[in-house]
């Protein structure tokens, strides 16, 4: 029955994209032919007024009419420019997560729920709501007469998301089926990952620790923080923190009223995600212009921690070496990372790859290092790496996204900023002691502590090897065999399936025809 309802919101939402022009957007370059056929059947179903709209306001409408969880998986795919294309993914990126206020009680109701005590036992007032979201809202409050801000988890959120996943992973598979081109993608995978994060976004628990480990990695960092968690007021459906009296980022005539110098904002702005992704491997992977405030004092502060990254030592060094080989024009060099790494299948030919990266790089040199576009860049890297069956990395992709988003912060406060050129200080210092001698020392005592878990862990090994063997001999002998119970669960599995799909497609069949009907 799941399944039939998964069908059942998917038909729903094919509906309403194709009211709101959405479908009819659609690019058909490079596409299968089904596209175009797809796009002339939609055109005469959209509403007048969507035809005449930027395609980014007939997502808005289509995603608004939809509801919160569409809110969140369009910001989701807005960080997957692989998936949807860089175009698209600008066009989802301008989403607004603004949504209608839920009542106080039943804010109230939560808080209480989530930490087993009463409102009144937590804070001396707790006021209306401020800002809402498709996850959660914030309410202002006061602790012993320190403001705080209260975040809480939208009632049934859950829920709903728990259906419309489901209806995502249905669409993921039949685009693996129906699209084999699309596989390289791996879109249940990316589904996978959309689930994964909204998860962790809805137990503000995870956002608090993010927090608190991003203040402990930026405490002695110039000019950037984080709000101060108060874990006694923390739980599974709220978060208590420090209230932030600041001025919004893209707020740029306020932060010059009140003597703020901007060039230095943008280039503190800069150097800090570069920390954070260089130094730490561990990022804030939202830093739109509303999550950035700026202080009395002058100092950038990063709020709503719900989607953070992080990029393990291979994945840092990797982004260091493409940094650095994109830098001296050593093409050849950018290409072995790649197949060292393993990230381009190694049937490819390096030198072919190198060419492709150097039709990326050539451009670059010679330009101002003010009129170099991120965004361009990530256009072209994509259209080289699905030329070569590059498989997706969705942790390099969120930092690719992250990166352009703050690039486009940065030289929304200066015009002229020289990306390049304030990086460069983070930059060298991380390739000098990460890429040079340093490396060598810190490698062998990654080696030397690797070589001693495998020591310790050797009789355990030893005696799993020798179990195996006996099964594997014990197998050769007698035959591989299902227990009867097994064999019973995977028929009605089967049968199961069979009988849902082919009751899915009829229902599918009827509710075309009923909307045939009802339209003409």
């Amino acid at each position: 029955m799941s399944t039939i309802g998964a069908y059942f919101r998917l038909v729903r939402v094919g509906w309403v994209l194709v009211r709101e022009g959405v479908v009819s957007a659609l690019p058909t370059q490079d596409m299968p032919p089904s596209i175009g056929l797809l796009k002339s059947l939609a055109e005469p179903f959209a509403r007048i007024r969507a035809k005449r709209q930027a395609r980014s306001t007939r997502l808005s409408r289509a995603v608004d009419r939809l509801g919160p969880s569409y809110v969140k998986i369009g910001q989701f795919l807005a960080t997957r420019p692989d998936v949807v294309g860089v175009d698209w993914a600008l066009d989802l990126s301008m989403l607004q997560d603004r949504m209608s206020f839920f009542p106080t009680d039943m804010a109230k109701t939560a808080v209480e729920l989530s930490l087993g005590r009463t409102i009144a036992d937590l804070y001396s007032e707790f006021g209306e709501p401020i800002a809402a979201a498709s996850i959660a809202q914030v309410h202002p409050a006061y602790v012993d007469g320190r403001k705080v801000a209260v975040k809480v988890v939208r009632p049934g959120v859950r829920q709903r998301f728990a259906h419309d996943i489901e209806s995502m992973y249905l669409l993921a598979r039949m685009q693996e089926r129906f699209m084999p081109s699309s596989r390289r993608l791996r879109p249940v995978e990316v589904t996978r990952t959309l689930e994964q994060t909204t998860k962790v976004e809805m137990d503000l628990r995870l956002e608090a620790a993010a927090l608190s480990e991003i203040a402990e990695n930026t405490k002695n960092d110039p000019g950037f923080r984080v709000p101060i968690v108060d874990w006694e007021r923390t739980g599974r459906d709220v978060i208590t923190m420090e209230w932030i009296d600041g001025i919004k980022l893209s707020d740029m005539e306020a932060l010059r009223a009140a003597g703020h110098d901007l060039d230095r904002l943008a280039e503190t702005l800069i150097q800090s995600f570069l920390r954070h992704t260089l130094r730490d491997g561990f990022f804030h992977a939202d830093m739109h212009p509303g999550n950035l405030f700026v202080d009395a004092a002058g100092t950038i502060v990063a709020v709503d921690m719900g989607i953070v990254g992080r990029l393990g030592k291979k994945e840092r060094r990797f982004l260091a070496e493409i940094l650095y080989g994109f830098i001296i024009r050593d093409y050849r060099r950018v290409a072995e990372v790649h197949f060292e790494a393993g990230y381009v299948p190694a049937h490819h030919d390096v030198a072919s790859f190198a060419q492709a990266i150097r039709a990326i790089g050539e451009p670059i040199h010679g330009q101002p290092a003010e009129t170099i576009s991120m965004a361009r860049l990530l256009a072209l890297l994509f259209e080289v790496t699905d030329l070569f069956e590059m498989q997706t990395r969705p942790e390099l992709i969120l930092l690719q996204k992250t990166m352009v988003v703050v690039e486009g912060v940065s030289r929304m406060l200066n015009p002229r900023f020289n990306m390049w050129k304030a990086a460069e200080p983070v930059v060298g210092d991380w390739i000098r002691d990460n890429l040079g001698p340093k490396r060598i020392a810190t490698d062998l005592k990654d080696g030397v502590k690797a070589a001693m878990k495998l020591a310790e862990a050797l009789p355990e090994i030893a005696a799993k090897t020798e179990k195996l063997h006996h099964e594997v001999v014990h197998m050769s002998e007698h035959g591989l065999r299902f227990d009867p119970q097994s064999a019973e669960a995977i028929g009605r599995s089967e049968a199961r399936h069979t009988r849902s799909g082919r009751v899915a497609l009829w229902i599918i069949a009827l509710s075309l025809v009923y909307l045939a009907v009802a339209i003409s």
